[in-house]
């Protein structure tokens, strides 16, 4: 493979990329790519910063011209699904690396790993491992470049400490955090969500007691990870945070709306309620930091991490496509995307930029990722059936409200999803 020049602009730092012979295909013809990102990305000062990239790539591959279309979570699948059927993909995508399998299975995601292994090993040196491992399912097989990502964060309201008579120092361990929680619930508050809503608010309890070790699928033997022993004290926690929560789950608006009015204590989530919580605090005074979830003991921290990715559709325009998603998860585009958003992303040579790591959310994200375990891993290997998810939180809630105790509730969930992968 030839090595293509790259514009260098502004603060675009990619000199070469490893390349196909685009550019004398074209001077023959002209290659329009269709570019789908997450609807976040395609408003305001994202879409901007989007459109900047895009002008950067097209002014150095003269005859492409780039064309960015913002989906909805669910409505990226289930257009690149549809596609992959229709023979109608978009060219490059986002989505999440939890749908990676289900991608692959249908067809809409190409095997970059030739293209890959032609780039630079400087280049190849930039991404967080976790990230790149995770698009690698066996060995010669990458199906896609990390991107964004996030690692949960334990979002506190200081107004509701400081009423409850609760030090702003940050709680370490599960029990320190669990005693201040009932303290905010005598003192009239609400502590927390409903943590058995939705399945990644149960990961997040979980990691408190457990690992990436005893989570996830087994697909050799088509069987649960979960340690029996840990499910055990997370239910248990469950169990205990009942009279404490506030009825919601961590996604609803309605549990920001109780978070912005100073009537809850904690939210634990990713970094993308910080644009809310931030406008509320100019707006309406909110007073609010983030900091780790704790664990059950020092040191140890709670949470799951994910990892958005850049994906290649197969077909004629893949060469071109790979360049441009290549340019996308670079250390410069990845370095600017992160100051603008003040947000995690895969690739850890732009995460290390000290303009970059300066930054209060990133630096309390890159240690909460580090710390955190994959929410559905592997990835890429096998679709993960909707049974399992639903099956956690089925059992879980269930336990929370006295229908198992937890022993017997962890047993019971851990046969159903063995059941569940089974099938």
């Amino acid at each position: 493979m030839k090595t293509l020049s790259i514009l260098r602009s502004g603060a675009v730092g990619l000199a070469t990329l490893a390349a196909t012979s685009f550019n004398s295909m074209a001077l023959a013809q002209d290659v329009a790519l269709q570019y789908w990102v997450y609807s976040d990305f395609a408003q305001g000062d994202a879409l901007a910063m989007q459109e900047e990239f895009v002008k950067e790539f097209t002014a150095s591959h003269p005859g492409v011209t780039i064309e960015i279309v913002g989906k909805g979570d669910d409505d990226l699948t289930a257009g690149q699904v549809a596609g992959a059927a229709s023979g109608t993909l978009p060219d490059v995508f986002m989505n999440s690396q939890s749908v990676g399998a289900q991608l692959v299975e249908v067809g809409a995601l190409a095997n970059i790993y030739e293209k890959w292994m032609a780039m630079p090993a400087e280049y190849r040196a930039q991404f967080d491992e976790s990230a790149l491992n995770a698009c690698m399912p066996r060995p010669s097989e990458l199906y896609c470049l990390p991107y964004t990502g996030f690692g949960s964060l334990l979002f506190r309201n200081l107004t509701v400490l400081e009423k409850a008579g609760i030090d702003p120092t940050p709680p370490t361990t599960w029990d320190e955090w669990l005693g201040q929680m009932k303290k905010i619930k005598e003192a009239g508050f609400y502590a927390v969500p409903d943590q058995t809503a939705v399945f990644n608010s149960i990961a997040e309890i979980y990691a408190t007691t457990g690992s990436a070790d005893s989570w996830g699928f087994n697909w050799d033997t088509k069987t649960t990870k979960i340690d029996p022993a840990n499910m055990t004290k997370v239910l248990a926690k469950f169990v205990e945070l009942v009279p404490l929560n506030s009825g919601t789950s961590r996604n609803d608006q309605a549990t920001k709306d109780l978070f912005i009015s100073d009537q809850l204590a904690f939210h634990t989530i990713g970094p993308w309620v910080n644009p809310t919580y931030a406008e509320a605090a100019k707006a309406s005074g909110l007073k609010y930091d983030f900091v780790l979830i704790p664990g059950d003991t020092a040191g140890k921290t709670g949470g799951i991490r994910s990892y958005e990715m850049v994906g290649v559709a197969p077909g004629p325009n893949a060469d071109v496509a790979f360049e441009f998603a290549a340019f996308l998860t670079e250390k410069a585009q990845m370095a600017r995307w992160a100051k603008l958003l003040s947000r995690y992303n895969a690739n850890a040579a732009a995460m290390a930029d000290p303009d970059v790591s300066a930054l209060p959310l990133i630096r309390v994200s890159v240690d909460a990722a580090h710390g955190a375990m994959d929410v559905a891993a592997p990835y890429f290997i096998g679709s993960v059936p909707s049974c399992y998810n639903s099956t956690v939180i089925d059992i879980a809630s269930a336990t929370a409200d006295g229908e198992y105790t937890p022993e017997a509730g962890a047993a019971e969930m851990i046969t159903k999803l063995n059941e569940c992968l089974a099938e």
